[in-house]
């Protein structure tokens, strides 16, 4: 596969021509949303095995092939080309698939309201092939140490049926919320942890979960070692059933960083504990906070590159959003911006007709516009150049995988560049 970024002038007509490829196939894989009004600097995935590279000023068979990984006496064979052939400027090359690596894929499901609507069923089925684990988002512990379990209806059998494990989330949510208080009375309560624990094994046997996976968060720093050793006893007392035992860990970049976040957050002790975590690398561009990337890629790097100090890669999956955000401009604290999908912020852009500019530091795509009633809006989101930034760092750096969050948005690229990078891992339970 490979990504093109639509320049002034061109229709998906002649993109598919360039790629020896049709409108359909272009159109079908990424849902395009504005096929008669493209905008320039959005990206299609086009769906080709390998890519196509135009020869630029100063390039060589060497220089082409180094670029790709590949030996430059396969480049020039597969072209048809001799080794020592001096490339003529915009001659096209084909560069075969690079070899894919394997990797696990999480993505949350969260339903809203008590329900699971169709569409969000219908996501999560056309996500689970893709897919290690899906997480229904969220088991809520009560403060009896009994449970409230979200709407599940059709999500085991498409976990079943497409070979993906079921993550049970746990979390301590009330009223929608992280809630300090109930973490500190089920942290400090020896026999509410017990009964807690006996109602998720409970559970998990009956709705066949093979992962529990503990979301607690807005717990304070006194309760760090308190929640390390919850964590040691649940992961005894987990792995005697059979069960993966993982945890969610907010975003840090040094084991005494400060914030109601992150101070009982203890990576090394999870690193140790847990067979694998999920660290929410997202969230610097926030619906409360001013308009900025949601996961700029350097931040993420850092957040990572400190994690590699306290556990494995192999233990790592690294958070990715499948949104953006629309803020109203100027920023006035206290409001709140609107969440978009990038199938979303395409059509704002073709409505608008404004470019997409895309950040190289933060690898991150964004516009501005002016809606009809004379406000200006920003909008950064996701786009497949983004996506391969990330698939790349996870590669770079040896991690495990990829979790999402959260299913429901409309995002056909992701899925289709996780296809084209890794080999997703099916377990066995």
């Amino acid at each position: 596969m490979q990504i093109h970024v639509v320049q002034p002038g061109q229709s998906i007509f002649g993109i598919a021509q360039a790629y020896s490829t049709t409108v359909a196939a272009i159109v079908s894989a990424n849902e395009v949303p504005n096929r008669n009004n493209l905008v320039v600097g959005q990206t299609l995935v086009i769906p080709i095995v390998g890519s196509f590279y135009w020869v630029r000023p100063g390039d060589s068979l060497y220089s082409i092939a180094r670029r790709y990984g590949i030996s430059y006496l396969r480049l020039a064979s597969i072209n048809g080309l001799s080794p020592t052939s001096v490339l003529t400027v915009g001659l096209r090359l084909y560069i075969p698939p690079q070899e894919r690596r394997s990797a696990e894929i999480n993505a949350y499901v969260e339903p809203i309201a008590g329900r699971v609507a169709p569409e969000l069923e219908q996501s999560a089925r056309s996500a689970a092939p893709h897919l290690t684990y899906l997480a229904p988002f969220s088991f809520q512990i009560r403060r009896d140490g009994t449970l409230k379990e979200p709407p599940l209806d059709n999500f085991r059998r498409i976990a079943e049926t497409n070979g993906a494990v079921l993550l049970m989330a746990v979390t301590n949510l009330e009223q929608g919320q992280f809630s300090t208080e109930l973490g500190r009375l089920i942290l400090t309560n020896d026999q509410l942890q017990n009964t807690l624990l006996d109602n998720i094994i409970a559970t998990a046997k009956r709705l066949n979960f093979k992962d529990i996976h503990f979301d607690m968060e807005h717990l304070p720093r006194e309760l760090r070692e308190n929640y390390n050793a919850f964590l040691r006893k649940a992961k005894a007392r987990l792995s005697a059933q059979g069960f993966l035992m993982s945890t969610a860990l907010a975003p840090k970049t040094s084991a005494t960083q400060a914030g109601e976040w992150y101070e009982a957050h203890d990576y090394r002790a999870h690193g140790q504990i847990s067979d694998f975590v999920v660290i929410m690398t997202y969230e610097w561009g926030y619906s409360g906070g001013p308009a900025m990337p949601v996961s700029p890629l350097p931040q993420v790097r850092q957040v990572i590159e400190y994690a590699l100090t306290e556990m494995p890669g192999s233990k790592i999956m690294m958070g990715q959003n499948l949104y953006g955000y629309d803020w109203t401009l100027p920023f006035v604290p206290g409001s709140v911006a609107r969440a978009v999908s990038p199938q979303d912020a395409i059509l704002l852009a073709s409505e608008n007709n404004v470019p997409i500019s895309y950040d190289t530091t933060a690898q991150a795509p964004h516009f501005d516009y002016t809606d009809s009633n004379g406000k200006r809006h920003t909008v950064w989101f996701e786009d497949a150049r983004s996506i391969q930034a990330k698939f790349d760092l996870v590669k770079e750096l040896g991690l495990r995988g990829v979790s999402y969050w959260k299913l429901g948005i409309s995002f056909p690229q992701n899925w289709l560049l996780i296809e084209d990078n890794f080999d997703v891992v099916k377990r066995q339970m």
